[in-house]
């Protein structure tokens, strides 16, 4: 049966404000200077979702935002990348979330307002919803308390109505790290976190440990390790797959949400899971050759032209 959307994407909302070219870390009672500023798009969902787009795929959005300028930048940008907004819900009495980004060479750090992203919750996504699309993923679960211990509920929905599913559970600000992988897991056919981020989750201290206490509870994990590229993860067998390095970094914001959307790009489109990685591989280290997560990204043939050019990569 044809669907209106391949994926739709449940996650966070906000707007970035990137200070790029800091000399150094900030002091209290000092103040240092950025030569460099970009108000873009923000959160891991939203970047994804605008990276899947201009991929090629036909992308909605379920999210929260307030009844304000940044909600109305975000719906904007969204919709300038291709990606559905009417599943968006907007809320006169909640302000839209905002990040403030130091970013240092290939680091960064982030400084968050959650705001309209804490009140979107499990009661907010119903099965009329998923029925619209082939592929959930689902992006920044620390971010959304809405979702605490509902996430295996969220899962069970979609997969009820035959979707197949994604998860990148990204960092918990409370370092807690109370997500329970063993419910949920088995309903997630692509596991995408990062390397520090898998550690912390499984509480182990070293990354072969922390993929074996996950690696059999899941169709594909696929673990993100920055500039050493990623290890693929399925039928026992831990697939080492290096990355497309850039000389000329300007930033890595959004560079693991660029892998997610390279990498579910083409499983949604039944490409071999090696394939999906090399991808995921390739669109992380596009994204590094613009500044903010989706400048990159405009269509999919100059996606294309910019792999050949800058890392010698081409499609037969």
């Amino acid at each position: 049966m044809d669907k209106k959307f391949d994926i739709i994407v449940i996650g966070e909302l906000n707007i970035d404000l990137i200070l790029n070219q800091i000399e150094r870390f900030p002091e209290i009672g000092k103040e240092i200077l950025a030569d460099k500023m970009t108000l873009t798009l923000g959160s891991s969902s939203a970047i994804c979702a605008s990276n899947l787009s201009s991929l090629g795929l036909k992308v909605a959005f379920i999210g929260k935002l307030g009844n304000d300028i940044f909600g109305q930048f975000i719906i904007n940008q969204l919709k300038e990348k291709g990606v559905d907004v009417s599943l968006i819900i907007i809320d006169d009495n909640l302000k839209t979330g905002a990040t403030v980004v130091l970013s240092y060479d290939e680091d960064r750090a982030n400084i968050t307002h959650q705001g309209a992203m804490s009140y979107l919750g499990i009661d907010d996504i119903d099965e009329d919803k998923l029925k619209q699309a082939r592929h959930l993923h689902f992006s920044s679960y620390f971010l959304q308390p809405g979702f605490k211990g509902a996430l295996e509920a969220l899962f069970k929905k979609a997969k009820d109505v035959g979707l197949t599913t994604s998860l990148d559970a990204q960092w918990d600000p409370s370092e807690k790290w109370d997500l329970d992988l063993e419910k949920v897991l088995p309903l997630v056919d692509v596991f995408i976190p990062n390397e520090i981020e898998l550690k912390k989750l499984t509480k182990k201290s070293n990354l072969d440990l922390a993929i074996n206490d996950i690696q059999n509870k899941d169709n594909y994990t696929v673990v993100k390790c920055g500039n050493k590229g990623s290890i693929l993860c399925y039928n026992n067998k831990k697939i080492r797959k290096k990355s497309f390095l850039n000389k000329n970094i300007v930033d890595t914001i959004g560079a693991g949400d660029s892998f997610n959307a390279g990498y579910i790009s083409k499983f949604v489109k039944g490409k071999s899971p090696e394939e999906c990685q090399v991808f995921g591989n390739l669109i992380g280290a596009i994204s590094t050759t613009k500044s903010g997560g989706t400048r990159a990204f405009t269509d999919l043939n100059k996606v294309m032209e910019i792999a050949k050019q800058k890392f010698n990569y081409e499609e037969y």
